[in-house]
């Protein structure tokens, strides 16, 4: 997880982790999948850097 992840993202990458191993799921890549769908959820909710860059940003 990158480094600016908060506590509650980090929680989801491990629960997501844990639960395809669980169930077998993307044998081998599970730390990958999870972490990539967690940096999609940062992506969507403009947690990521180049997100809050653009938030900043006034439109004339």
């Amino acid at each position: 997880m990158p480094r600016g992840a908060s506590p509650k993202r980090e929680r989801e990458y491990k629960e997501l982790k844990q639960e395809f191993k669980q169930e077998h799921r993307y044998p081998g890549r599970e730390e990958e999948v999870a972490a990539r769908i967690v940096n999609k959820q940062r992506r969507e909710h403009g947690e990521t850097k180049a997100q809050k860059a653009r938030s900043g940003r006034k439109v004339h």
